[in-house]
């Protein structure tokens, strides 16, 4: 009898761990709720290879923590287009479906968004100064509904002049291109032009809400002769990237850009972190989200490292020789 009952007590125990390992491992894997992610960006379906390339990254990384597309979760996805109208459209249309959470892309979408619901969880990413923004309360601690991952510091931007000046060391007067409509773009140019006199640069901002406007001010800056051209990093940057590509073909106009992609399309040089590996990082707080946690409990976090592009064929083009020390240094020469 005395070993009757040890081997009940024994099987007792084996079953509470059992059960106990059992709940673990119910709450580390998706429920079985059909749950709805909601997803704002800022490019075209149809024609942003970029764009789709950074979706595809997004539902890859889900899978692989277990959140499958029409299986245990619903992925709703709205491209904007860079339109402000487009954004406000969707952002509310988004909200009335309340969504367990939304991946907004880019400081345009994510501030329109956050006026739109301060009640669902919202996960961002390529956004320049969240804090500066108003988007969270601090890095460390965000404080509402919103978390996610930055694009860079706005002291990064810095270093695109002093790259141009490396790859075209007699340019003068440099054309920056920016979306003036958001404090990113503000900021950014705010510290270009910081750092221009002592780099004996003269900069001059050009605004990228308009196709006509781009081509008709870069035009008029080349045919002055404007030397040298910064673009920074926005959705209408990426949204009308074809036209400024060629028209810095065009004017022969050496160029530095936020984004790698970029010089794969046959820009110069680009200096900036990996966004597509942000978008798979933004699932790891979407996933902890889906479980329970809440955005305020999430620091933003910053890129870990910044990658640097070269389009040597582009170079050739406009007759321009990269120092080999700075091909060295490169994460990818394009020949």
């Amino acid at each position: 009898m005395i070993l009757g009952a040890g081997m009940k007590r024994r099987e007792l125990m084996v079953g509470l761990g059992a059960a106990a390992a059992w709940s673990l491992a119910a709450r580390a894997q998706p429920t079985d709720r059909m749950r709805r992610i909601g997803v704002l960006i800022g490019g075209t379906a149809e024609s942003d290879l970029e764009g789709q390339a950074r979706i595809a990254a997004f539902r890859q990384s889900l899978q692989k923590l277990g959140w499958i597309d029409g299986r245990n979760v619903r992925i709703e996805i709205r491209w904007s287009a860079a339109n402000s109208d487009n954004v406000r459209k969707y952002a509310a249309e988004l909200a009335k479906l309340a969504p367990d959470v939304i991946l907004a892309s880019g400081a345009s979408t994510v501030g329109i968004l956050l006026q739109t619901t301060r009640t669902i969880p919202v996960v961002f990413v390529s956004v320049a100064d969240p804090v500066g923004a108003g988007y969270v309360d601090s890095l460390a601690h965000p404080g509402g509904n919103a978390t996610g991952f930055m694009q860079y510091e706005y002291n990064l931007t810095a270093k695109w002049l002093e790259l141009l000046k490396q790859v075209a060391p007699r340019a003068t007067r440099v054309a920056v291109l920016r979306d003036a409509t958001v404090s990113a773009g503000i900021g950014q140019f705010a510290v270009i032009q910081a750092a221009a006199p002592s780099l004996g640069l003269d900069v001059r901002p050009v605004n990228v809400r308009d196709p006509a406007e781009i081509d008709r001010t870069i035009t008029a800056f080349a045919n002055a002769g404007g030397d040298g051209l910064i673009v920074t990093g926005s959705a209408p940057a990426q949204v009308h990237r074809e036209l400024i590509l060629s028209l810095a073909a065009k004017h022969k106009l050496p160029a530095v850009y936020w984004a790698r992609f970029m010089v794969q399309g046959g820009g110069l040089i680009s200096y900036g972190p990996n966004i597509i590996e942000q978008y798979r990082q933004t699932t790891t707080y979407i996933d902890r989200i889906l479980k329970g946690e809440k955005p305020n409990d999430l620091p933003v976090q910053a890129p870990v490292s910044y990658e640097l592009a070269i389009n040597l064929k582009t170079a050739k083009t406009l007759g321009i020789e990269v120092p080999l020390s700075l091909q060295q240094r490169a994460d990818e020469v394009i020949e």
